[in-house]
């Protein structure tokens, strides 16, 4: 039965990401306006209903890639050490996902990146996505905080920290000749908690 189970969930991966893939193909050849569900759904080879039992709309599968990268942020934030200060949790799982989340990407991806985020009815829906695991994060973060109002900070401090990895990122898509390690590193200890030390060293190995 588990084998029969993680056969489906693979097939399911499988095909959301083969819709992914085609939203952001037909994004760039038409452009995001030029694309319809519809279209998505026949360069995946699937039907109308089986887009819709994965994504809402065509929006969600564009940015269907960026959920997948946070959800995997969130996950680095969850295996770093409980006791471990909350923004040296958050800044040593940013050295380990930015690497592995952008780190073998084909340059082909950034004029696709700068189109959807030059779209002025796609920039709300990049936001959401940062959005919607904001909660999660501040659960993450919230046991590592003590004092007053654990759950506004930690809900302040997980928002703060998406913002500057999507503003690095988004800087760094402008700017592909810097390295976006060290343009995360950067941003990072600019806006560091005073209590913070960042270590601009530390590597993924820590």
């Amino acid at each position: 039965m588990d084998e029969i189970t993680g056969l489906r969930e693979r097939k399911k991966a499988a095909t959301r990401l083969a819709l992914h893939e085609a939203a952001l193909r037909l994004a760039a050849e038409h452009g995001p306006d030029g694309v319809t569900v519809e279209a998505i759904a026949d360069a995946a080879n699937v039907s109308r209903r089986t887009f819709s039992n994965y994504f809402s709309n065509k929006e969600e599968a564009l940015f269907h890639g960026d959920t997948v990268r946070l959800r995997r942020l969130l996950q680095l934030v969850h295996e770093r050490p409980v006791d471990e200060p909350p923004w040296t949790a958050l800044s040593r799982a940013a050295e380990r996902f930015t690497p592995e989340a952008f780190g073998g990407r084909d340059r082909s991806w950034l004029p696709q990146r700068r189109q959807l985020r030059g779209h002025p009815g796609l920039a709300a829906h990049q936001v959401a996505a940062y959005t919607a695991i904001e909660r999660e994060l501040a659960t993450e973060l919230a046991p590592r905080l003590t004092g007053a109002d654990v759950a506004l900070r930690a809900r302040l401090l997980a928002a703060t920290f998406l913002a500057i990895l999507r503003v690095a990122i988004q800087h760094w898509i402008d700017h592909p000749d810097d390295q976006l390690l060290d343009t995360v590193r950067a941003a990072l200890a600019e806006v560091a908690p005073p209590t913070a030390s960042p270590d601009r060293t530390s590597t993924a190995d820590d």
